[in-house]
């Protein structure tokens, strides 16, 4: 299924999982669905987009499941190159008549809690790329999404009847540049600043995303006036939701690279 959701083929999602039922016993479709979430944290920790109907659950069983996956991507490795491919590419500013009807729920506390396992996290791809890292650092997409946050900005504020604010948002990572910590100065509507850092993936809404010290100091100090906004699904029907506040606080965060001296 990941892989004709890669390809832009359609699949159904019910007539996998009957077709798979009849071939285990006594499996509930809540057992198999779980199974297919349980699959789908791995691959996160893998570095791998998942399967965007599948949202990742992480009490898997440790010491088997990770295993099964990576035999399986060993045995498949066309499907490195599809996943290659794929962090690579960006699409179009999708089009879209209502920039406000884009707007989502962000995923529940439930959704965002540390994985119940006990041992260390690290899970390697066989193929040894951290595919979701790669696309995050495709610096087309990410300003795609920035023109599309943009483009929402201005809704928001036209539509509050604010347009003389509307006229003044400012996309900072162009004026400025990283230095800021902040990639767009839009405002509330009483007039106060609005700092926004967008983060952009073709892929679900769980999909993690990375952020530098930089940002993360500016959204600590810049708490109360500090949005980030999270595009997914960018591919073709974009969603976003947004935290506020400090990102310590709204993330669960785990150091994924150190900058290492001699002592």
């Amino acid at each position: 299924m990941l892989r004709l959701e890669l390809m832009g083929n359609k699949y159904n999602k019910t007539e996998h999982r009957r077709a798979l039922m009849e071939q285990l016993n006594n499996r509930s479709n809540g057992s198999v669905e779980l199974k297919h979430q349980n699959i789908s944290a791995v691959l996160i920790e893998m570095g791998i987009p998942y399967i965007d109907g599948y949202k990742p659950r992480f009490n898997y069983q440790r010491s088997l499941l990770p295993a099964v996956v990576a035999d399986y991507l060993k045995s498949n490795p066309e499907l490195q190159h599809l996943f290659a491919a794929d962090s690579e590419v960006t699409p179009a500013i999708p089009s879209v008549e209502d920039f406000l009807s884009a707007w989502d729920e962000p995923p529940t506390p439930e959704d965002r809690k540390t994985p119940t396992i006990s041992e260390p996290r690290a899970i390697y791809n066989p193929g040894g790329v951290n595919y979701l890292e790669r696309e995050a650092r495709n610096q087309s997409l990410g300003e795609a999404g920035e023109q599309f946050v943009l483009n929402f900005e201005r809704a928001r504020l036209i539509r509050a009847g604010k347009d003389s604010l509307a006229d003044r948002i400012e996309q900072i990572s162009v004026t400025v540049g990283p230095s800021a910590g902040f990639d767009i100065k839009s405002f509330e509507e009483n007039g106060t600043d609005r700092y926004i850092e967008a983060k952009t993936t073709k892929y679900g809404k769980n999909t993690p995303f990375f952020v530098t010290p930089n940002e993360l100091r500016f959204s600590r100090d810049n708490a109360s006036r500090y949005y980030l906004y999270r595009l997914f699904k960018f591919r073709d029907t974009p969603r976003l939701f947004a935290l506020n506040g400090s990102m310590e606080d709204r993330c669960i965060l785990e150091p994924s690279e150190f900058i290492a001296r001699p002592s």
